[in-house]
Order: C-alpha cells, then sequence, then structure tokens
C-alpha cells in the first residue's frame, strides 16, 4: 500500500504511529492520524489549520476529552481497523483525483470527510467549516496532477553578475551621480584604489539634508559615529573575495542588487536609498560590518527606506505586489511573467490596464487561462517568493523602455511592452489563448502614449 505514498505522506503516517506510541496505545487511530497531519501541515494545509487557531496541543487536549479507553501496550502500535480504512480510502481518493500516488492532502480529505471518529466532532468545536476545506482541497489535488512544478521553474537560475556594462546606469540619477563623486573624492584621499562599500555608505551619510539620512539618524547613525568606526578597522579583508576592480567585490555585490532594488521598487534611476537597500541584501562588505557593530536590524532599517517609497505608489511597485499575490494565491513560491500580466490587469489604473480592458482582457478570464496552463501549488509558505529568469528579463527590459521614455519610473505600459518581447512566456501564451497579440498591445500602448 505505502509503495503509492509520496516522502511526505508517509512522514504523517509515521508521525501518527510515534504520537500512538509516546500516549501508550495499542493501535494507531484515526485521532493520530490528524495529530500528525496539524504537526506535519506546511503550505496551504498549514493555513487552513492557522485560519482556525489549531494547533498541536490544543487539538490533542480536545481530542483527549473525547479518547474512548483503549488496552495500553509498550510496544510498538499497529493499524486500528477504523485507521486501516481511513488509509485504503486514500488511495481512491488519489485516483479519483487523477493521481498516481497519495499526498498529504488526500491524507487530509480522508480524515475531515471521515464519519466513523471523533476527529469531524472535534474540529468543528473550532469552527472547522467541513465543507469548504474539502472543496478546496478537492480543488487542489485534482489541479496538482502533472503540475507540481512552475513550467519557467527552469528559468530560475541567475545570471551572472556583470556590471561593467551597468555602472553607468547605476549613476544616472541627480542624487546617486553625488554620492558617486563624493565617494571617488574620498578614495582619492585614502591610501585606497578601489572604491569599497565603506566610502559610498560614508557618502550618502554627508548629505545631511537627505529623507534617507533622517532615516539612519533616527537608529543613530551618524557620518561621524560611522567615521569614528571606519577608522578602527585597520583591514578591508571583508571587502576582498575574487578579482580586484574598479570596485570591491562586494560593492559590485551591492551596486548589482541595488540595481535589481530599483527596477523591483518601479524606479528607472538607482538612488541612494536603493544603494542601502542592496548593502542590506548582500550582508557583506566593510560597511554593513559597521552596521552591525552599531545593532541596527537589517529588516526594520529596510522597512523604513521602503516604507516612503511605497507612499509614493509607483506602478510598478503594484503591480509586482500583486503579481506576488497571485502567486500566492496559487500556492506558487515562484513569480513568472504570467504573473505580471495579472498584476498589470490587477493594478487597473495604468495604460498597461487600460490597453488591456480596450482588448476586453478581464482578471476572470485572464486567472481561469493561467491557472489552466499552471495550475495549483502547495509551495508559498514554505519558500521565499523569487522571480523565474523569464519574469526578471521582462523587468530588465521594462527598465529599457522606461529609460528611453525618459521616465523616472518604470510604468504598466513598459511592463505590458516588455512582456511582449518574449513570445514564448506564459503571459504571451495568455493572451493568445484570450485572442490578443502582440500587435494589438504595442498599437494600442502606442495610442495612448500619442
Amino acid at each position: 500500500m505505502f509503495e503509492k505514498f509520496t516522502e511526505k505522506a508517509i512522514n504523517v503516517v509515521t508521525e501518527a504511529q510515534n504520537i500512538a506510541k509516546d500516549e501508550h496505545f495499542a493501535c494507531v487511530m484515526p485521532e493520530h492520524l490528524l495529530l500528525a497531519l496539524v504537526k506535519e501541515a506546511r503550505g496551504i494545509s498549514l493555513k487552513i489549520f492557522k485560519s482556525y487557531n489549531i494547533d498541536f496541543e490544543n487539538l490533542r487536549n480536545e481530542l483527549e476529552k473525547d479518547a474512548k479507553p483503549i488496552e495500553q501496550n509498550p510496544h510498538t502500535p499497529v493499524f486500528s481497523d477504523s485507521m486501516k480504512v481511513l488509509l485504503r480510502r486514500t488511495l481512491d481518493l488519489a485516483a479519483r483525483s487523477g493521481n498516481a500516488t497519495v499526498l498529504y492532502e488526500h491524507l487530509f480529505l480522508a480524515v475531515i470527510t471521515d464519519k466513523n471518529s471523533n476527529n469531524c466532532k472535534t474540529l468543528e468545536k473550532f469552527g472547522f467549516d467541513l465543507q469548504k476545506s474539502k472543496n478546496l482541497l478537492e480543488k487542489l489535488v485534482q489541479r496538482k496532477t502533472k503540475r507540481l512544478y512552475h513550467p519557467e521553474i527552469d528559468d530560475t537560475k541567475e545570471p551572472e553578475i556583470n556590471l561593467s556594462k551597468e555602472t553607468d546606469s547605476i549613476f544616472d540619477s541627480k542624487e546617486s551621480g553625488a554620492v558617486f563623486e563624493r565617494a571617488v573624492s574620498k578614495l582619492s584621499a585614502s591610501n585606497y584604489e578601489i572604491l569599497g562599500t565603506e566610502q559610498i555608505i560614508s557618502s550618502i551619510l554627508e548629505d545631511k539634508n537627505s529623507d534617507l539620512t533622517k532615516i539612519f539618524a533616527s537608529y543613530g547613525i551618524t557620518a561621524e559615529n560611522f567615521e569614528e568606526k571606519l577608522a578602527n578597522i585597520q583591514s578591508r579583508k571583508s571587502e576582498y573575495e575574487g578579482r580586484q576592480i574598479i570596485f570591491t567585490p562586494n560593492a559590485f555585490r551591492t551596486m548589482s542588487m541595488a540595481l535589481q532594488t530599483a527596477k523591483e521598487l518601479g524606479s528607472s534611476v538607482v538612488l541612494p536609498e536603493h544603494i542601502v537597500l542592496g548593502l542590506l541584501k548582500t550582508k557583506k562588505g566593510v560597511a554593513y560590518d559597521i552596521l552591525r557593530e552599531l545593532h541596527i536590524n537589517d529588516d526594520d532599517l529596510a522597512h523604513s527606506i521602503i516604507k516612503p517609497i511605497e507612499k509614493q505608489m509607483p506602478e510598478t511597485l503594484t503591480i509586482l505586489r500583486l503579481a506576488k499575490q497571485e502567486a500566492r494565491r496559487l500556492g506558487r513560491s515562484v513569480v513568472g511573467t504570467e504573473m505580471f500580466l495579472l498584476g498589470i490587469i490587477g493594478e487597473a489604473t495604468g495604460i498597461g490596464a487600460t490597453v488591456l480592458t480596450e482588448l476586453e482582457i478581464n482578471i476572470k478570464d485572464a486567472r481561469d487561462v493561467v491557472e489552466k496552463l499552471i495550475g495549483f501549488g502547495n509551495e508559498y509558505f514554505d519558500k521565499e517568493i523569487v522571480f523565474t529568469k523569464r519574469a526578471k528579463r521582462v523587468l530588465e527590459k521594462a527598465w529599457e523602455f522606461a529609460k528611453k521614455d525618459n521616465k523616472e519610473r518604470i510604468e504598466s505600459e513598459h511592463m505590458l511592452l516588455a512582456i511582449t518581447t518574449e513570445p514564448a512566456s506564459l503571459a504571451m501564451k495568455t493572451l493568445e489563448q484570450l485572442g490578443v497579440d502582440a500587435v494589438e498591445i504595442k498599437e494600442g500602448i502606442k495610442k495612448h502614449k500619442c
């Protein structure tokens, strides 16, 4: 029987045996399987339990109230007859949903549709909606057939960093350009020939009137105490992890991350804020070491920097946030081009959304096509949401279009136009199934920009 169970499903059954043994039961009961499901819950299943405030301890306490006395046995417990019936039923549930193997969700379904144990009554005491959860799980296992992975998942490998061609773009903005000039001046006055993160952050802190410097000050970081810490550093060893170039390797990484962060926050120029966020993401270099010595919490500082940017509500930031929400809705930890498309439609106010509306594209129909293309997953609670390589290329192209239009921000029409440069993408496949082609999109954008 168990040769048809996935490893995750087997782990649940094994945990049920362990729980029965710890409780000195002679048999493994359906109640032990429910406890194991809660203990091993991940993804959507974990979300279901959490929505009713069900955890292992409070469920065990509730089940013990209704537990029937069973002969105790110090040896490994065997499966009770009711447990055997439950396990056999999971095979039927798997077959009916089109799955060749028994998934965790099939065990969950079997438990909440079992009328012969106390499990359903116990769950209802927590307000658990059996029918609603049953419908969700049935939909999930049906959609997961042969669709466990995102079709663009092979694109998630990171491209090699090549900042040499991007350096000029990083310092396009007036603010970052001034930072760079001050940093170079500091470098000239030092004994070093290569620009490091410490010169860059020190130069950012020199601008006493900037909002970013005020945010730093609220965390107790000033140009003076940063320089004091810097003066005590005898070595730049933490800056070097590779060959020497115009930037130290870690400054290179920081700038590369700043560039990517600017794009993800909807900006077509790199600002000092993006440089600091890049430093916090790389977590390396002399400047980062000083921030750690000053007892700065990375997440708190990053949130303080991002919050004012979010208040400006740039279109692309909204689109990317909506794209991630769409990924979560489908149980995905990966954002592909199709999620960008749903984000553009969901943003609703930009030229991109207007063009799609005029082409009679709506969010409901687009979602239906996307669901058929990629199905449902069960991953997003376990992993950080990332972009596919193809989605990153679209973002890169949108950046180029925004710069060509002399815009300070990437806007929805730039995102939509960038999607048309990837004809094999899931976004274009979605649009094609909805009866729209790249030419219509380009003409629509052109009309609204005139």
